[in-house]
């Protein structure tokens, strides 16, 4: 790890002890339209240092990084004023007024971006292998077998395990958080100066997000390169920003260095921002899933539901205290989720559960190695319950997820719905246990059809499990459920590509909704939502288990939102469960190594409390072994009432 560090930074010439600024930001106003995105944004960012721009979905963050890279004309959009200087070594460059040409040169090897959605960034027809190698020829002068062995190393630098096999996949042979690493091994291929990171760990484990932070930072130091860092997690911001823009509807809010912000925000609505943040130990001596809600908080398009308006309709004990940091007049509730029975029968049970994938054969087609995804998986979903899953990127939660889903056939072992295996159900039955278990999927714009207006997503489930019939019933539904999750009913006549990446989200909830299920499998369902809204959609969903009894099974990397929402976890490491436990014996007793590891490499929304991390030189286990390989299962034993632990 360590000497593929040192290859990839080898050219820095680490003489720049002096701040200076990398780009200049004045006045920047971006419209679609008629429509102003940004209007009148002005910020710099200074060589070595890094500039977080933080916001609610569609504040315009994405917007603005776009506009730096000048591809907002490929979305239609237009620069309608202001400067960005460009301090590159040739001089400054005013970016809005350069050439193409002198874009093209920039882009990727000066100047280069981390996307938000690394599926819909990733070629899908060419090798990881190929897209990495296309870079470093291009910009490097490398030769094909020069450009191949460099991006080996950079594959490694952000802790991608067994590179030499990987190297050969495509992306959708790569799980979201493994093509989210690509992405950043893609943006550090040239040494950038200036490197825009756009939710560059929306899709990471915190384990994986600590190395992956720390591995920037590193680069950062060592080539004095400037960082532009968006993000809607304000742990992050505080262990990684030097100054940070606030942004809403496409405005400038505040602007301050990190720690000021944290410790004294100027403005009412960074107030409220950095309230909302969930904070790991919150929940310390209290058994229940339960959350504080406050009515503050508005959608960025002013058109969010004030859930807890609604207090009456359900389950809500008022509390006397108000959350720390807001206003007094704002009345604060608290939502508290039923306890479980855990005497009758799970709705969901798996037995046993493995799954392989063969991925290499020999010249005559015979399978000679296969990737062991899931070994030996077995756990209950009760009703009324949520159980989250949690564990590195690659670590089998997707399968498992998908595997009950009918999305993906197991190797070995069954999976139970309301005692009934599914593998002996006739296809009707399989069809009305699709309307029973719905999945809200990670990458939300690849799971919405581009050429259907979001109307036509949410209201299909309703038509195809005839759950409703009257065209104004279904429109009417399709209504509610939008304004369920904080969008307007007149958005049902737009399209994917017209909604942030947080807004798409919230439509695949409202469509998962729609079916009216009795267990929702959300895989990352909140990981593309900023901080307000994330609020909003834990309530909803608490609500919902409160009022109609829905199960979830909640696959997550965000340990404070698994900590606030669970009933049990589930800890995978290396497609095993290591620890399963209530969620107070798993967050206040942790027992395996790997649960500790998890819950240590939690950022802490605090800037004054920030850890010094070292990057691991551990190898990463490889999960790719030859056919005849035999696993090893280390079986859980119970610790204490409903807490089970691997022993190996």
């Amino acid at each position: 790890m360590t000497t593929s560090y040192q290859s990839v930074t080898s050219k820095s010439d680490k003489s720049h002890s002096l701040i200076q600024p990398v780009l200049s930001v004045s006045d920047l106003s971006v419209s679609f339209g008629q429509n102003t995105v940004v209007d009148g944004l002005s910020f710099v960012v200074n060589s070595g240092k890094t500039t977080a721009i933080v916001g609610e979905s569609g504040s315009g963050k994405s917007m603005t990084s776009l506009s730096i890279m000048r591809l907002i004309g490929h979305l239609h959009g237009k620069i309608t004023q202001g400067k960005m200087i460009y301090h590159s070594a040739q001089g400054e460059i005013d970016l809005i007024q350069a050439t193409e040409s002198q874009m093209r040169k920039i882009r990727g090897k000066e100047i280069s971006m981390i996307f938000q959605e690394p599926m819909t960034s990733l070629n899908p027809v060419f090798t990881i292998g190929d897209q990495l190698a296309e870079t470093l020829i291009l910009h490097e002068n490398m030769t094909y077998s020069q450009a191949f062995k460099r991006a080996i190393e950079l594959l490694t630098l952000v802790r991608l395990p067994d590179v030499a096999q990987l190297i050969k996949r495509y992306p959708h042979q790569l799980s979201g958080g493994m093509r989210q690493r690509v992405m950043i091994a893609m943006s550090l291929a040239c040494s950038p100066k200036l490197m825009i990171a756009d939710e560059p760990t929306t899709a990471l484990d915190v384990t994986i997000q600590a190395q992956i932070l720390s591995i920037m930072k590193n680069l950062q130091n060592e080539l004095g390169m400037g960082m532009i860092f968006i993000t809607h997690d304000m742990g992050v911001v505080a262990e990684i920003a030097d100054d940070v823009v606030v942004m809403r509807q496409g405005k400038h809010i505040e602007t301050a260095d990190v720690a000021t912000l944290f410790d004294a925000p100027k403005a009412e609505y960074t107030q409220h921002l950095l309230s909302a943040v969930p904070k790991l130990g919150n929940m310390t001596g209290i058994e229940l899933p339960q959350k504080v809600i406050q009515q503050v908080f508005y959608d960025e398009m002013q058109l969010s539901q004030r859930l807890s308006k609604a207090q009456d309709d359900y389950s809500i004990a008022k509390v006397d205290t108000v959350v720390s940091g807001l206003s007094s007049s704002s009345p604060a509730s608290l939502l508290i989720c039923p306890a479980v029975d855990y005497t009758q029968q799970p709705l969901i049970s798996v037995k046993n559960l493995v799954s392989h994938f063969d991925v290499k054969h020999n010249w005559y087609g015979k399978t000679t190695h296969r990737v062991h995804a899931v070994e030996n998986v077995s756990f209950d979903i009760y009703p009324g319950e949520t159980l989250s899953l949690v564990g590195e990127s690659g670590s089998g939660k997707t399968c498992i997820g998908r595997t009950i889903q009918q999305l993906l056939m197991p190797t070995k072992g069954d999976i139970f719905y309301e005692g009934q295996p599914i593998s002996g159900m006739t296809p009707a039955q399989k069809h009305q246990l699709r309307q029973r278990v719905q999945y809200i999927f990670q990458d939300p714009f690849s799971s919405l059809d581009p050429r259907k207006t979001i109307g036509f997503s949410i209201a299909e489930p309703i038509i195809t499990h005839k759950l409703l019939t009257n065209k104004k019933a279904i429109d009417d539904k399709v209504a509610t459920l939008l304004e369920k999750v904080g969008l307007s009913p007149d958005t049902a006549k737009r399209y994917p590509h017209q909604f942030s990446g947080g807004q798409r989200q919230r439509i695949c909830i409202a469509r998962a909704l729609a079916s009216e299920p009795k267990v929702i499998i959300a895989d990352e369902a909140l990981s593309a939502l900023d901080v307000s809204i994330q609020a909003q959609i834990i309530e909803l969903f608490m609500k919902l288990q409160i009022e109609e009894g829905i199960s979830y099974l909640f696959i997550s990397h965000d340990m404070a939102v698994v900590e606030q929402i669970s009933h049990r976890v589930a800890v995978l490491y290396l497609g095993q469960i290591v620890e399963l436990g209530t969620r107070q014996a798993i967050f206040e007793n942790p027992v395996h190594p790997y649960t500790k590891k998890l819950l240590s490499a939690v950022p802490v929304a605090d800037p004054r409390k920030r850890i010094e991390r070292n990057l691991s030189t551990e190898d990463i286990p490889s999960r790719l072994y030859p056919i005849d390989y035999k696993p090893v299962y280390y079986p859980l034993i119970q610790m204490a009432d409903n807490h089970f632990v691997a022993q190996s």
